[in-house]
């Protein structure tokens, strides 16, 4: 539907990520030269601009330089503030893309269909298998089955954000992420919001590597930060009100596409 329109506009953000960045734009250039028309790069931290293919890049790379650490939700919000391109796409540095086709032609075909607000891919680890990148609404009793008792996600109400299609008009109308939250569940919230205006969670028929850690599980900080940003979703008018509601049945066995 799209081969020859670049039609999307991809925000990352790098926070020390310098050599996941170099290889994740060199991908997108080998793959994605025909669907991608500007990647905004943000560097939240000093560190040296990424190295450009002999050839040049096939997009146009515009670089923003923090003057101080931002968050995740802030960052992109600032990216993304003025997008021309009819769609955009929030991509972690540390995701990979599987050729040789064009990840993102699955996605956008995904992203055009009537009523979709996210379209998101298929998410597999290094050895190949599937990652548990869709979720039940984080309550309590949710995160007890999951983490403690190790239960498998029967509903899926938001997806994580290593790699979000959306519409432009949808970004716009629900204004990008809420910077309150602060590295965390910010990508929560947008699936709560788009789900509250009537609009799908879509997965596409198409996979990336992702090779995401936790930070919360390591660092005292971030385990601060994480509680804090489920604290305020808590109480959230978009939490209290989905918590009544049905979500997507989940697709008990995932498989690449």
């Amino acid at each position: 539907m799209f081969p020859s329109d670049r039609v999307l506009v991809v925000s990352v953000v790098s926070h020390g990520h310098g050599p996941l960045v170099q290889r994740l734009l060199w991908q997108l250039a080998q793959y994605s030269a025909t669907t991608v028309a500007r990647v905004l790069l943000t560097l939240n931290i000093p560190e040296p601009e990424p190295i450009a293919p002999p050839e040049g890049w096939p997009f146009v790379l515009q670089i923003l330089h923090n003057p101080q650490p931002i968050g995740f939700g802030g960052n992109h919000n600032r990216a993304l503030q003025q997008v021309a391109e009819p769609f955009v796409c929030i991509l972690n540095p540390d995701v990979e893309l599987i050729g040789p086709k064009d990840p993102f032609a699955a996605l956008l075909d995904t992203a055009a269909q009537a009523g979709t607000g996210c379209a998101y891919p298929v998410q597999l680890n290094a050895q190949g298998q599937v990652q548990d990148s869709e979720r039940a609404l984080p309550s309590p009793a949710a995160l007890w089955r999951r983490r403690v008792l190790r239960q498998q996600e029967q509903r899926v109400d938001w997806v994580n954000g290593a790699c979000m299609v959306l519409p432009t008009p949808v970004w716009q109308q629900l204004g990008g992420f809420d910077s309150r939250y602060f590295m965390y569940c910010e990508d929560v919230d947008l699936c709560l919001r788009l789900r509250l205006a009537g609009l799908a969670l879509l997965r596409a028929p198409v996979a990336v590597r992702h090779a995401g850690q936790r930070a919360s599980q390591r660092h005292w900080l971030h385990t601060w930060w994480h509680i804090r940003s489920l604290l305020r979703l808590w109480g959230s008018d978009s939490y209290r009100i989905l918590r009544r509601q049905p979500g997507t049945a989940h697709t008990a066995t995932l498989t690449a596409p």
